[in-house]
């Protein structure tokens, strides 16, 4: 399991790094078609007939449309990730709490009302969210209580989950690593959530905190 996520890991990055490129190989390819267009559009103007020049004229401003458009969504800059933090982690805290209940657990809450904007995509944040309290539940004893909590600070919003249980090794936190057989991979998906918005993952015992950047 530890390679296959090492793996998917590179894999991830390897489709990105492609995707990039072709980006970058649809704008070049339209820029480098400008030479031939602009001889195309010399050779229709120099058309004895004016409407073949009329014609064909029209022709190359159609492809020449074509052609910007073709730049323009290669180049464009895609419009960063932004979520509420406050309200996915409240939703995802409610989800858990079912199961919580179910399992005798105390959850205990301290969450900053909203809206919390972070920079990483709701979706993202919610399967971060996911993988720590999931760890909580799959490594620890039923009854075992947990706390959650989201507090903003001066650029990033710091959220901790900790719970009454042993806590993680203290190699937690390295890709693929975390101890008690577990593979690491919540951590690690949490760790790189963190990341993607300049923020960091801390592990100290039983308490993980998640730390989002708003502007990274």
């Amino acid at each position: 399991m530890r390679a296959v996520a090492a793996a998917l890991n590179r894999l991830a990055g390897r489709i990105r790094d492609l995707l990039r490129q072709e980006r970058e190989a649809a704008a070049d390819l339209s820029h480098r078609m400008r030479t031939p267009m602009t001889a195309l559009r010399l050779d229709a103007e120099g058309l004895a007939d004016p409407a073949d020049a009329a014609r064909m004229l029209e022709h190359v401003g159609a492809l020449d449309r074509a052609l910007t458009a073709v730049i323009e969504d290669a180049r464009r800059e895609r419009p960063a990730p932004e979520c509420d933090a406050a309200a996915v982690v409240a939703e995802r805290v409610a989800f858990w709490s079912v199961l919580a209940e179910d399992q005798g657990r105390a959850v205990r809450t301290a969450l900053d009302p909203g809206p919390r904007p972070v920079a990483v995509a709701a979706a993202d944040l919610a399967a971060a969210v996911d993988a720590l309290l999931g760890n909580v539940f799959a490594h620890t004893d039923e009854g075992t209580g947990l706390a959650v909590s989201l507090h903003a600070g001066p650029g990033l919003v710091a959220l901790t989950i900790e719970d009454e249980g042993p806590g993680f090794d203290p190699a937690a936190g390295a890709r693929g690593v975390s101890g008690g057989g577990s593979t690491g991979l919540g951590l690690d998906i949490a760790r790189r959530t963190a990341e993607a918005t300049g923020g960091r993952l801390v592990v100290a015992g039983a308490r993980v905190t998640l730390e989002l950047l708003t502007d990274p």
